[in-house]
């Protein structure tokens, strides 16, 4: 089968709503990325936070993911176009309340109003995209909308780099929440006419056909706490990782998904998401599985990107979705498969912390029989193949962004 390649300036000319996306995600990745890499050196030198509030506030920050079926109720009052706007709006205003409230109960609300933005605008961008993209333009403008978000978190890394040695932490979140708005600005302008071409189901939407879409979004929501959480520590405590060094390693690894997410699209139009996620379970087994018996910190580096390369192959479970489910229920199940993916968030760090006192070793050898679990359920999938001749209305054949 011949690839099909898509560049992103072919979609900002020839779709409106992928340049509304587009603008979306670059303001709302250098808004968090932003404020996560401010966050631990605002929190210990500026508040004198000690570990534990700043266990309190990531675990409450995850909250607001949990609540994602929230937006099947305001979609009753509100409609999605906006609703993503006013997303947007709530973590810029997060982001900069951030600096002018140094105190840990300031810390707590700016981070419930930075998270509750980001995970609204996370829910209603997968649902925007999987309505007004064919199944087979839709793995490449979920993969390309990736790369967006990649190369706006090392532009925030590098901005942060710069103002940090000359501004202090409440002028640096000003900064970015201003630029946040700055996109959301240019966005609105850019509102397409109509973001929702088919009227959505403004209920929740929980339905026996699509059990396999709701157990796939929490395991993978389980693995991504183990990697999230533990593999960063398991290079830290063990290896002695510098901040510098991981620093270093996120660069690359978000140069890396710039090239790397075009061709998981292109894997799932070519082969289908059971292969592809076959592949992504097989990988990750043999990458947890070596994270607990490798006794290297270049490995452990080295698995730290594979890990995140392949955990971009779980859009599959989204694209999956579109092809067998009903049209008018994307935007609720979007809500609630991002509500039931971060079932794990709130409850595995607590869990794996306690095990990690008794062995570091366990959490990831509990990753690898989620891993297994995953393959085991992905054999339920079934073959789906009418996309194959859906045409690609909007998008020309060219080169890879």
């Amino acid at each position: 089968m011949k690839e099909q390649k898509v560049k992103i300036s072919e979609m900002v000319r020839h779709n409106p709503v992928f340049l509304f996306l587009f603008l979306l995600c670059i303001g709302t990745s250098i808004g968090f990325q932003g404020w996560r890499t401010l966050f631990n050196n605002f929190a210990i030198e500026e508040v004198g936070l000690n570990g534990f509030n700043i266990g309190a506030i990531q675990s409450l920050r995850e909250i607001p993911g949990f609540l994602s079926l929230a937006v099947v109720f305001l979609l009753l009052f509100i409609q999605e176009k906006r609703l993503i706007i006013i997303s947007c709006t709530f973590l810029a205003l997060g982001v900069i309340l951030t600096g002018f409230l140094p105190s840990f109960t300031g810390l707590l609300m700016t981070t419930f109003i930075m998270s509750l933005g980001f995970h609204y605008f996370e829910t209603t961008n997968q649902s925007i995209t999987l309505q007004n993209f064919s199944q087979k333009e839709s793995p490449f403008v979920l993969a390309n909308l990736k790369s967006v978000v990649a190369f706006s978190n090392i532009f925030a890394g590098g901005l942060i780099f710069i103002l940090s040695n000359h501004l202090n932490y409440s002028t640096n979140y000003t900064i970015l929440g201003l630029i946040v708005l700055l996109f959301i600005i240019t966005a609105f302008i850019k509102t397409p006419r109509n973001c929702s071409p088919i009227p959505q189901n403004k209920n929740i939407v929980l339905k026996k056909k699509y059990w396999l879409f709701y157990v796939l979004n929490f395991l993978s929501g389980a693995r991504r706490q183990i990697f999230v959480v533990f593999a960063v520590l398991l290079m830290v405590e063990k290896y002695n990782f510098t901040i510098a060094q991981v620093s270093v390693l996120f660069i690359l690894n978000n140069i890396i998904a710039i090239f790397t997410n075009p061709i998981i699209a292109r894997l799932i139009n070519n082969f289908g998401e059971k292969t592809t996620l076959r592949i992504e379970y097989s990988a990750l087994a043999i990458i947890f599985f070596s994270y607990a018996y490798f006794d290297s910190p270049i490995i452990a580096a080295s698995l730290y990107i594979f890990d995140h390369i392949f955990f971009n192959f779980s859009i599959g479970i989204r694209t999956y979705f579109q092809k067998h489910a009903d049209p008018k229920d994307i935007a609720p199940s979007m809500a609630a498969g991002f509500t039931i993916n971060h079932i794990a968030a709130v409850i595995l760090p607590f869990i794996g912390g306690m095990v990690w006192l008794i062995n570091w070793r366990i959490p990831f050898i509990a990753a690898v029989v989620l891993c297994f679990i995953s393959l085991g359920f992905i054999q339920f999938m079934k073959p789906y193949k009418s996309c194959e001749n859906i045409p690609m209305k909007n998008i020309k054949k060219t080169k890879t962004f």
